[in-house]
Protein backbone atom coordinates (compact mmCIF):
# COMPACT_ATOMS: atom_id res chain seq x y z
CA UNK A 1 0.00 0.00 0.00
CA UNK A 2 1.47 3.27 -0.88
CA UNK A 3 1.19 5.75 2.05
CA UNK A 4 0.78 9.71 1.49
CA UNK A 5 4.26 10.36 2.00
CA UNK A 6 5.67 8.33 -1.27
CA UNK A 7 3.24 9.77 -3.14
CA UNK A 8 4.00 13.15 -2.32
CA UNK A 9 7.67 12.38 -2.68
CA UNK A 10 6.55 11.29 -6.28
CA UNK A 11 5.08 14.38 -7.05
CA UNK A 12 7.45 16.48 -6.11
CA UNK A 13 10.35 14.21 -7.67
CA UNK A 14 7.97 14.27 -11.13
CA UNK A 15 7.92 18.02 -10.51
CA UNK A 16 11.42 18.38 -10.18
CA UNK A 17 12.44 16.50 -13.43
CA UNK A 18 9.92 18.94 -14.71
CA UNK A 19 11.83 21.86 -13.75
CA UNK A 20 15.43 20.85 -14.79
CA UNK A 21 16.46 22.84 -16.84
CA UNK A 22 18.40 22.46 -19.89
CA UNK A 23 21.15 24.61 -21.52
CA UNK A 24 20.70 25.99 -25.22
CA UNK A 25 23.25 25.22 -27.72
CA UNK A 26 24.03 29.31 -27.17
CA UNK A 27 24.97 28.41 -23.70
CA UNK A 28 27.01 25.26 -24.05
CA UNK A 29 29.08 27.39 -26.34
CA UNK A 30 29.88 30.07 -24.11
CA UNK A 31 30.95 27.72 -21.46
CA UNK A 32 33.56 25.96 -23.65
CA UNK A 33 34.65 29.80 -24.67
CA UNK A 34 35.37 30.50 -21.15
CA UNK A 35 37.01 27.10 -20.37
CA UNK A 36 39.41 28.07 -23.27
CA UNK A 37 40.06 31.26 -22.47
CA UNK A 38 40.81 30.08 -18.60
CA UNK A 39 43.27 27.61 -19.59
CA UNK A 40 44.73 30.31 -21.79
CA UNK A 41 44.60 32.89 -18.74
CA UNK A 42 46.92 30.22 -17.15
CA UNK A 43 48.95 28.95 -19.76
CA UNK A 44 50.13 32.50 -20.07
CA UNK A 45 50.44 33.65 -16.60
CA UNK A 46 52.47 29.64 -15.86
CA UNK A 47 54.70 30.31 -18.97
CA UNK A 48 56.79 33.03 -17.89
CA UNK A 49 57.19 31.86 -14.50
CA UNK A 50 58.10 28.67 -15.67
CA UNK A 51 60.72 30.42 -18.00
CA UNK A 52 61.94 32.26 -15.15
CA UNK A 53 62.40 29.20 -12.81
CA UNK A 54 64.29 27.57 -15.49
CA UNK A 55 66.98 30.42 -15.88
CA UNK A 56 67.60 30.58 -12.66
CA UNK A 57 67.88 27.00 -11.80
CA UNK A 58 70.54 26.59 -15.00
CA UNK A 59 72.72 29.44 -13.76
CA UNK A 60 72.62 27.88 -9.75
CA UNK A 61 73.25 24.41 -11.42
CA UNK A 62 76.60 25.81 -13.15
CA UNK A 63 77.33 28.34 -10.06
CA UNK A 64 76.41 26.36 -6.96
CA UNK A 65 75.65 22.66 -7.94
CA UNK A 66 72.64 20.68 -8.70
CA UNK A 67 70.74 21.01 -5.27
CA UNK A 68 70.92 24.77 -5.26
CA UNK A 69 69.69 24.38 -8.72
CA UNK A 70 66.73 22.30 -7.39
CA UNK A 71 66.05 24.60 -4.63
CA UNK A 72 66.12 27.48 -6.34
CA UNK A 73 64.12 27.12 -9.57
CA UNK A 74 61.83 24.79 -7.47
CA UNK A 75 61.39 27.34 -4.94
CA UNK A 76 60.22 30.13 -7.49
CA UNK A 77 57.66 27.70 -9.49
CA UNK A 78 56.51 26.83 -6.35
CA UNK A 79 56.47 29.75 -4.35
CA UNK A 80 54.79 31.72 -7.72
CA UNK A 81 52.37 29.16 -8.76
CA UNK A 82 50.95 28.62 -5.04
CA UNK A 83 49.99 32.26 -5.14
CA UNK A 84 48.79 32.74 -7.96
CA UNK A 85 46.36 29.58 -7.75
CA UNK A 86 45.77 28.86 -4.01
CA UNK A 87 43.43 26.16 -3.76
CA UNK A 88 45.40 24.31 -5.74
CA UNK A 89 48.33 25.08 -3.86
CA UNK A 90 46.84 23.36 -0.24
CA UNK A 91 45.99 20.34 -2.25
CA UNK A 92 49.51 19.99 -3.44
CA UNK A 93 50.36 20.90 0.05
CA UNK A 94 48.60 17.97 1.40
CA UNK A 95 50.20 15.48 -1.05
CA UNK A 96 53.51 16.56 -0.56
CA UNK A 97 53.51 16.94 3.13
CA UNK A 98 54.04 12.45 3.78
CA UNK A 99 56.64 13.06 1.13
CA UNK A 100 58.72 15.58 2.47
CA UNK A 101 61.55 13.97 4.57
CA UNK A 102 62.05 11.78 1.16
CA UNK A 103 62.70 14.26 -0.82
CA UNK A 104 65.14 16.30 2.20
CA UNK A 105 67.32 13.59 1.93
CA UNK A 106 67.36 11.84 -0.96
CA UNK A 107 67.13 14.76 -3.28
CA UNK A 108 68.03 17.60 -1.12
CA UNK A 109 71.02 15.57 1.13
CA UNK A 110 68.94 17.18 4.46
CA UNK A 111 69.33 20.48 3.72
CA UNK A 112 67.76 22.69 5.96
CA UNK A 113 65.96 24.58 2.49
CA UNK A 114 64.21 21.52 1.40
CA UNK A 115 63.14 21.40 4.88
CA UNK A 116 60.98 24.79 4.18
CA UNK A 117 59.93 22.98 1.14
CA UNK A 118 56.60 22.64 2.18
CA UNK A 119 56.03 26.34 3.08
CA UNK A 120 56.43 26.86 0.02
CA UNK A 121 53.27 25.81 -0.91
CA UNK A 122 51.28 26.95 2.38
CA UNK A 123 52.64 30.36 2.95
CA UNK A 124 51.95 32.35 -0.38
CA UNK A 125 48.86 30.59 -0.88
CA UNK A 126 47.75 31.50 2.78
CA UNK A 127 48.66 34.91 1.43
CA UNK A 128 46.32 34.94 -1.68
CA UNK A 129 43.70 33.63 0.41
CA UNK A 130 44.03 36.27 3.05
CA UNK A 131 43.59 39.08 0.39
CA UNK A 132 40.76 37.17 -1.37
CA UNK A 133 38.90 36.99 1.83
CA UNK A 134 39.26 40.64 2.89
CA UNK A 135 38.37 41.82 -0.30
CA UNK A 136 35.04 39.87 -0.34
CA UNK A 137 34.40 40.60 3.58
CA UNK A 138 34.73 36.65 4.73
CA UNK A 139 35.17 36.42 8.15
CA UNK A 140 39.06 35.51 8.91
CA UNK A 141 38.19 33.45 12.26
CA UNK A 142 35.74 30.51 11.53
CA UNK A 143 34.08 29.84 13.47
CA UNK A 144 33.19 32.83 15.67
CA UNK A 145 33.49 30.78 18.87
CA UNK A 146 37.02 30.64 18.31
CA UNK A 147 37.55 34.21 18.07
CA UNK A 148 37.80 35.00 22.17
CA UNK A 149 40.32 32.29 22.91
CA UNK A 150 42.46 32.75 19.87
CA UNK A 151 42.60 36.52 20.84
CA UNK A 152 43.49 35.62 24.38
CA UNK A 153 46.17 33.12 23.11
CA UNK A 154 47.91 35.64 20.91
CA UNK A 155 47.72 38.12 23.61
CA UNK A 156 49.60 35.94 26.33
CA UNK A 157 52.01 34.73 23.29
CA UNK A 158 52.53 38.54 22.19
CA UNK A 159 53.44 39.16 25.98
CA UNK A 160 55.87 36.28 25.89
CA UNK A 161 57.53 37.28 22.91
CA UNK A 162 57.66 40.92 24.66
CA UNK A 163 58.70 40.67 28.13
CA UNK A 164 60.47 37.12 27.84
CA UNK A 165 62.25 37.07 24.71
CA UNK A 166 62.68 41.05 24.29
CA UNK A 167 64.64 41.23 27.32
CA UNK A 168 66.80 37.80 26.69
CA UNK A 169 67.27 40.09 23.71
CA UNK A 170 68.91 42.33 25.34
CA UNK A 171 71.66 40.44 26.64
CA UNK A 172 71.94 37.65 24.69
CA UNK A 173 74.39 34.81 25.92
CA UNK A 174 76.55 32.66 23.83
CA UNK A 175 75.66 33.97 19.98
CA UNK A 176 71.58 33.51 20.82
CA UNK A 177 68.72 35.57 18.68
CA UNK A 178 65.88 35.34 21.39
CA UNK A 179 63.35 37.46 19.03
CA UNK A 180 63.94 34.75 16.06
CA UNK A 181 63.94 32.13 18.13
CA UNK A 182 60.88 33.38 19.69
CA UNK A 183 59.07 33.77 16.19
CA UNK A 184 60.47 30.33 14.80
CA UNK A 185 59.33 28.60 18.11
CA UNK A 186 55.70 30.78 17.12
CA UNK A 187 55.24 29.58 14.00
CA UNK A 188 55.72 25.94 15.21
CA UNK A 189 53.51 26.61 17.84
CA UNK A 190 50.14 28.14 15.82
CA UNK A 191 51.75 28.99 12.52
CA UNK A 192 49.81 26.30 10.86
CA UNK A 193 46.09 26.90 12.76
CA UNK A 194 45.24 29.46 10.01
CA UNK A 195 44.50 26.09 8.02
CA UNK A 196 40.99 25.83 9.94
CA UNK A 197 39.85 28.68 7.94
CA UNK A 198 41.25 27.48 4.69
CA UNK A 199 39.85 23.95 4.67
CA UNK A 200 36.91 25.87 5.87
CA UNK A 201 36.45 27.59 2.93
CA UNK A 202 37.93 25.21 0.51
CA UNK A 203 35.82 21.71 1.13
CA UNK A 204 32.76 24.06 -0.07
CA UNK A 205 30.51 20.88 -0.67
CA UNK A 206 30.20 17.10 -0.62
CA UNK A 207 32.33 17.10 -3.40
CA UNK A 208 35.76 18.37 -2.20
CA UNK A 209 35.26 16.39 1.11
CA UNK A 210 35.22 12.65 -0.61
CA UNK A 211 38.29 13.94 -2.76
CA UNK A 212 39.91 15.24 0.48
CA UNK A 213 39.08 11.64 2.14
CA UNK A 214 40.12 9.86 -0.95
CA UNK A 215 43.27 11.88 -1.12
CA UNK A 216 44.20 11.16 2.39
CA UNK A 217 43.28 7.45 1.87
CA UNK A 218 45.40 7.00 -1.00
CA UNK A 219 48.21 8.40 0.14
CA UNK A 220 48.20 6.77 3.32
CA UNK A 221 48.61 3.70 1.38
CA UNK A 222 51.40 4.86 -0.61
CA UNK A 223 53.52 5.44 2.55
CA UNK A 224 52.53 2.49 3.79
CA UNK A 225 53.16 0.26 1.05
CA UNK A 226 56.72 2.33 0.63
CA UNK A 227 56.92 1.28 4.39
CA UNK A 228 56.49 -2.24 4.01
CA UNK A 229 59.31 -2.26 0.53
CA UNK A 230 61.78 -0.35 3.10
CA UNK A 231 61.32 -3.14 6.20
CA UNK A 232 61.75 -5.49 3.36
CA UNK A 233 64.92 -4.27 2.25
CA UNK A 234 66.45 -3.97 5.41
CA UNK A 235 65.84 -7.38 6.76
CA UNK A 236 66.58 -9.52 3.24
CA UNK A 237 69.77 -6.58 3.45
CA UNK A 238 69.64 -4.63 0.60
CA UNK A 239 69.96 -1.86 2.73
CA UNK A 240 72.26 -2.15 5.42
CA UNK A 241 70.92 -0.86 8.30
CA UNK A 242 72.91 -0.16 11.89
CA UNK A 243 73.30 -3.88 12.65
CA UNK A 244 77.38 -4.22 11.93
CA UNK A 245 77.66 -0.95 13.79
CA UNK A 246 79.27 -1.20 17.64
CA UNK A 247 78.74 -0.15 20.83
CA UNK A 248 76.02 2.77 21.55
CA UNK A 249 75.29 3.17 17.97
CA UNK A 250 73.48 0.06 17.23
CA UNK A 251 70.56 1.79 19.05
CA UNK A 252 70.92 5.58 17.61
CA UNK A 253 69.14 6.72 14.30
CA UNK A 254 71.42 7.89 11.75
CA UNK A 255 71.02 9.14 8.29
CA UNK A 256 73.61 7.16 7.16
CA UNK A 257 71.37 4.23 7.43
CA UNK A 258 68.35 5.65 5.37
CA UNK A 259 66.96 2.59 3.01
CA UNK A 260 64.51 3.39 0.24
CA UNK A 261 62.93 6.53 1.19
CA UNK A 262 62.65 8.84 4.37
CA UNK A 263 65.20 9.56 6.74
CA UNK A 264 67.40 8.41 9.91
CA UNK A 265 66.82 5.14 11.34
CA UNK A 266 67.42 2.40 13.50
CA UNK A 267 67.48 -1.44 12.25
CA UNK A 268 69.80 -3.82 14.76
CA UNK A 269 67.50 -6.87 14.85
CA UNK A 270 70.27 -8.40 16.88
CA UNK A 271 69.12 -5.99 19.86
CA UNK A 272 65.70 -5.96 19.23
CA UNK A 273 66.45 -2.73 18.22
CA UNK A 274 63.94 -1.19 15.15
CA UNK A 275 62.83 2.21 14.58
CA UNK A 276 61.47 2.93 10.73
CA UNK A 277 60.91 6.12 9.34
CA UNK A 278 58.67 5.50 6.73
CA UNK A 279 58.63 8.03 4.18
CA UNK A 280 59.37 10.64 6.90
CA UNK A 281 62.90 12.41 8.76
CA UNK A 282 62.31 10.60 11.87
CA UNK A 283 60.62 7.74 13.01
CA UNK A 284 58.45 9.21 15.59
CA UNK A 285 56.81 11.56 12.57
CA UNK A 286 56.34 8.23 10.88
CA UNK A 287 54.78 6.85 14.39
CA UNK A 288 52.27 9.75 14.20
CA UNK A 289 50.96 9.49 10.50
CA UNK A 290 50.12 6.27 11.18
CA UNK A 291 48.20 7.23 14.46
CA UNK A 292 46.76 9.84 12.71
CA UNK A 293 46.04 7.41 9.75
CA UNK A 294 43.96 5.20 11.60
CA UNK A 295 41.85 7.85 12.07
CA UNK A 296 41.39 8.57 8.72
CA UNK A 297 41.63 5.15 6.93
CA UNK A 298 38.58 4.31 9.24
CA UNK A 299 37.07 7.14 8.69
CA UNK A 300 36.49 5.97 4.77
CA UNK A 301 36.24 2.77 5.58
CA UNK A 302 33.13 3.37 7.31
CA UNK A 303 31.71 6.50 6.04
CA UNK A 304 32.27 6.56 2.02
CA UNK A 305 28.88 6.19 0.35
CA UNK A 306 31.06 4.35 -2.69
CA UNK A 307 31.82 0.48 -1.66
CA UNK A 308 35.18 0.48 -3.51
CA UNK A 309 36.31 3.43 -1.35
CA UNK A 310 35.26 1.82 1.69
CA UNK A 311 37.16 -1.46 0.84
CA UNK A 312 39.87 0.78 -0.02
CA UNK A 313 39.39 2.07 3.32
CA UNK A 314 39.79 -1.33 4.89
CA UNK A 315 43.09 -1.64 2.96
CA UNK A 316 44.53 0.93 4.51
CA UNK A 317 43.74 0.39 8.27
CA UNK A 318 45.57 -3.03 7.68
CA UNK A 319 48.44 -1.18 6.00
CA UNK A 320 48.60 1.31 8.68
CA UNK A 321 48.46 -1.63 11.15
CA UNK A 322 51.31 -3.67 9.41
CA UNK A 323 53.22 -0.50 9.66
CA UNK A 324 52.44 -0.24 13.54
CA UNK A 325 54.14 -3.61 13.36
CA UNK A 326 57.33 -3.93 11.45
CA UNK A 327 58.19 -0.06 12.22
CA UNK A 328 59.25 -0.49 15.73
CA UNK A 329 57.55 2.57 16.47
CA UNK A 330 55.95 1.16 20.63
CA UNK A 331 53.57 4.61 20.44
CA UNK A 332 51.78 3.02 17.33
CA UNK A 333 52.15 -0.52 18.01
CA UNK A 334 49.58 1.06 21.64
CA UNK A 335 47.73 3.49 20.34
CA UNK A 336 46.42 2.51 16.50
CA UNK A 337 44.52 -0.54 18.04
CA UNK A 338 43.17 1.60 20.91
CA UNK A 339 42.64 4.14 18.43
CA UNK A 340 40.39 1.62 16.43
CA UNK A 341 38.45 0.38 19.19
CA UNK A 342 37.95 3.86 20.61
CA UNK A 343 36.33 4.87 16.89
CA UNK A 344 34.38 1.59 16.63
CA UNK A 345 32.75 2.30 20.11
CA UNK A 346 32.75 6.45 19.87
CA UNK A 347 31.02 6.41 16.24
CA UNK A 348 28.32 4.00 16.98
CA UNK A 349 30.10 1.91 13.96
CA UNK A 350 29.68 -1.10 16.68
CA UNK A 351 26.20 -1.90 15.03
CA UNK A 352 28.07 -2.04 11.82
CA UNK A 353 30.94 -4.23 12.91
CA UNK A 354 30.49 -7.39 10.41
CA UNK A 355 32.24 -4.35 8.03
CA UNK A 356 34.75 -4.98 10.17
CA UNK A 357 35.26 -8.50 10.38
CA UNK A 358 36.98 -8.80 6.92
CA UNK A 359 40.06 -6.80 8.16
CA UNK A 360 40.54 -8.52 11.40
CA UNK A 361 40.66 -12.24 9.01
CA UNK A 362 42.63 -10.38 6.85
CA UNK A 363 45.11 -9.44 10.02
CA UNK A 364 45.05 -12.23 11.16
CA UNK A 365 46.22 -14.02 8.18
CA UNK A 366 48.96 -11.73 7.72
CA UNK A 367 50.34 -12.08 11.13
CA UNK A 368 50.11 -15.69 10.97
CA UNK A 369 52.26 -15.83 8.33
CA UNK A 370 54.31 -13.59 9.60
CA UNK A 371 55.01 -15.81 13.13
CA UNK A 372 54.97 -19.22 10.94
CA UNK A 373 57.97 -17.36 8.72
CA UNK A 374 59.42 -15.88 11.69
CA UNK A 375 58.41 -16.92 15.07
CA UNK A 376 60.56 -14.56 16.93
CA UNK A 377 58.97 -11.50 15.09
CA UNK A 378 56.17 -10.59 16.90
CA UNK A 379 57.80 -11.96 19.93
CA UNK A 380 60.21 -9.30 19.79
CA UNK A 381 57.79 -6.26 19.06
CA UNK A 382 55.65 -7.33 22.04
CA UNK A 383 59.14 -7.77 24.63
CA UNK A 384 60.24 -4.52 23.26
CA UNK A 385 56.36 -2.47 24.21
CA UNK A 386 56.74 -4.21 27.40
CA UNK A 387 60.39 -4.05 28.40
CA UNK A 388 60.09 0.09 27.46
CA UNK A 389 56.77 0.56 29.43
CA UNK A 390 58.72 -1.28 32.60
CA UNK A 391 61.61 0.62 32.26
CA UNK A 392 59.53 4.12 31.75
CA UNK A 393 55.97 4.25 32.24
CA UNK A 394 54.11 6.76 29.90
CA UNK A 395 52.58 8.34 33.69
CA UNK A 396 55.91 8.72 35.29
CA UNK A 397 57.05 9.97 32.30
CA UNK A 398 54.83 12.61 31.71
CA UNK A 399 55.33 13.61 35.31
CA UNK A 400 58.94 13.70 35.17
CA UNK A 401 58.96 15.73 32.36
CA UNK A 402 56.52 18.44 34.12
CA UNK A 403 58.57 18.27 36.94
CA UNK A 404 61.59 19.35 35.10
CA UNK A 405 59.49 21.56 32.93
CA UNK A 406 58.09 23.69 35.99
CA UNK A 407 61.32 23.55 37.84
CA UNK A 408 63.63 27.65 37.79
CA UNK A 409 60.50 29.44 36.95
CA UNK A 410 60.84 32.81 37.58
CA UNK A 411 57.18 33.84 36.31
CA UNK A 412 54.05 32.66 34.90
CA UNK A 413 54.77 33.85 31.13
CA UNK A 414 57.69 30.67 31.12
CA UNK A 415 61.51 31.16 29.41
CA UNK A 416 60.32 32.15 26.05
CA UNK A 417 58.81 31.35 22.59
CA UNK A 418 60.97 28.57 21.02
CA UNK A 419 63.44 27.43 24.28
CA UNK A 420 61.78 24.24 23.93
CA UNK A 421 61.40 23.30 20.03
CA UNK A 422 63.79 21.85 18.28
CA UNK A 423 63.31 23.51 15.06
CA UNK A 424 64.25 27.18 16.40
CA UNK A 425 67.64 25.42 17.66
CA UNK A 426 69.69 27.07 14.85
CA UNK A 427 68.73 30.51 16.44
CA UNK A 428 69.92 29.49 19.98
CA UNK A 429 69.64 27.24 23.32
CA UNK A 430 67.12 25.45 23.02
CA UNK A 431 65.63 22.55 26.25
CA UNK A 432 65.00 19.24 24.89
CA UNK A 433 61.40 18.40 26.78
CA UNK A 434 59.61 15.35 25.67
CA UNK A 435 56.14 16.15 26.12
CA UNK A 436 53.84 18.91 25.12
CA UNK A 437 52.26 20.62 27.84
CA UNK A 438 55.19 20.19 29.74
CA UNK A 439 57.12 21.81 26.42
CA UNK A 440 54.50 24.49 26.45
CA UNK A 441 54.42 25.42 30.57
CA UNK A 442 58.80 25.93 30.10
CA UNK A 443 57.84 28.17 26.99
CA UNK A 444 55.13 30.39 27.89
CA UNK A 445 54.08 29.25 31.04
CA UNK A 446 50.95 28.00 32.89
CA UNK A 447 48.97 31.33 31.76
CA UNK A 448 49.77 30.42 28.30
CA UNK A 449 48.94 26.25 28.49
CA UNK A 450 45.35 27.84 30.32
CA UNK A 451 44.92 30.05 26.89
CA UNK A 452 46.25 26.77 24.77
CA UNK A 453 43.73 24.81 26.92
CA UNK A 454 40.84 27.29 27.05
CA UNK A 455 41.34 27.35 22.69
CA UNK A 456 41.31 23.93 22.57
CA UNK A 457 38.57 23.61 24.60
CA UNK A 458 36.05 25.41 22.65
CA UNK A 459 37.37 23.86 19.38
CA UNK A 460 36.56 20.24 21.14
CA UNK A 461 33.35 21.63 22.18
CA UNK A 462 32.08 23.49 18.72
CA UNK A 463 33.23 20.38 16.89
CA UNK A 464 31.23 17.97 19.01
CA UNK A 465 28.15 20.46 18.48
CA UNK A 466 28.89 20.42 14.91
CA UNK A 467 28.97 16.95 14.33
CA UNK A 468 25.67 15.67 16.33
CA UNK A 469 23.75 18.46 13.85
CA UNK A 470 24.58 16.90 10.99
CA UNK A 471 21.67 14.65 9.93
CA UNK A 472 23.42 12.34 6.85
CA UNK A 473 24.79 9.56 8.26
CA UNK A 474 27.63 9.25 6.36
CA UNK A 475 28.83 12.85 6.74
CA UNK A 476 27.65 12.34 10.49
CA UNK A 477 30.17 9.90 10.97
CA UNK A 478 32.83 11.56 8.65
CA UNK A 479 32.33 13.67 11.37
CA UNK A 480 32.75 11.85 14.30
CA UNK A 481 36.17 10.49 12.94
CA UNK A 482 37.60 13.97 12.53
CA UNK A 483 35.93 14.69 16.04
CA UNK A 484 37.75 11.79 18.29
CA UNK A 485 41.10 12.69 16.36
CA UNK A 486 40.85 16.53 17.09
CA UNK A 487 40.10 15.60 20.88
CA UNK A 488 42.95 12.67 21.41
CA UNK A 489 45.20 15.02 19.65
CA UNK A 490 44.29 18.43 22.21
CA UNK A 491 44.65 16.61 25.57
CA UNK A 492 47.48 14.55 24.16
CA UNK A 493 50.69 15.06 26.40
CA UNK A 494 52.84 12.10 25.14
CA UNK A 495 55.32 13.38 23.13
CA UNK A 496 54.66 16.68 20.93
CA UNK A 497 53.25 15.91 17.46
CA UNK A 498 51.40 19.03 18.01
CA UNK A 499 54.39 20.53 16.87
CA UNK A 500 55.84 19.07 13.82
CA UNK A 501 54.79 17.15 10.52
CA UNK A 502 52.49 15.56 10.00
CA UNK A 503 49.74 16.29 13.01
CA UNK A 504 51.07 19.69 13.25
CA UNK A 505 49.09 20.26 9.93
CA UNK A 506 45.99 17.29 9.97
CA UNK A 507 44.92 19.03 13.22
CA UNK A 508 44.08 22.48 12.51
CA UNK A 509 43.07 21.16 8.56
CA UNK A 510 41.09 18.57 9.67
CA UNK A 511 39.62 20.55 12.61
CA UNK A 512 37.81 23.16 9.91
CA UNK A 513 36.59 20.34 8.12
CA UNK A 514 35.05 19.47 10.85
CA UNK A 515 33.44 23.22 11.31
CA UNK A 516 31.96 23.35 7.88
CA UNK A 517 29.80 19.70 8.16
CA UNK A 518 26.43 21.29 9.25
CA UNK A 519 26.98 23.99 6.28
CA UNK A 520 27.93 20.67 3.54
CA UNK A 521 24.99 18.79 5.33
CA UNK A 522 22.28 21.41 5.12
CA UNK A 523 23.51 22.26 0.93
CA UNK A 524 23.27 18.38 0.27
CA UNK A 525 19.81 18.30 1.72
CA UNK A 526 18.52 21.29 -0.02
CA UNK A 527 19.96 19.37 -3.31
CA UNK A 528 17.82 16.20 -2.26
CA UNK A 529 14.95 18.61 -1.64
CA UNK A 530 15.00 20.21 -4.61
CA UNK A 531 15.60 16.89 -6.56
CA UNK A 532 12.74 15.51 -5.20
CA UNK A 533 14.71 12.43 -3.34
CA UNK A 534 14.16 14.11 0.33
CA UNK A 535 10.25 14.98 1.78
CA UNK A 536 11.07 18.34 3.36
CA UNK A 537 9.54 17.20 6.73
CA UNK A 538 12.26 14.53 7.02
Amino acid sequence: MVTKAKKKRKKVKKKAKAKKPTLSKQEIKLRQKQRVKAIQKVISSSSGIITTAVVVGAILFVVAGPKLAIAGGGGILVVSLSYLYPDMALWGFLIYLPFNGTVTYWIGGGSPIFQLAKDGFYFPALFAKYKEWKRKGMPMIVPKALKQPLMVLLAICGLTLLLVNGLQQLKPEGGDKPILLGLMGLKSFIGYLPLITCSYYQIKGKKELLFLTRLTLVLAIICCVLGVIQYQMLASGRCKGTGDLTGDDLFKATIDAKCFVGGSLVFSPSQNMIRLPGTFVAPWQWAWFLIANAFFTFASAFSDPSPLWRTMGLVGMALVFVNAVISGQRIALALVPVVTIILLVLTGQVANLKRFLPIVAGLGLVLGIAAAASPAFLQERIDSFVSRWNASPPTDFISEQFGNSSGGQKGILGKGLGRATNAARIFGKTQLIETYYPKMIFEIGPIGVAGFLYLVTTMTIVGFKSYRSVKDKNLRSFGASFWVFVLVISYNTYYYPLDVDPVTVYYWYFAGVLFKLPEIDREERKKLIEAGELDPDS
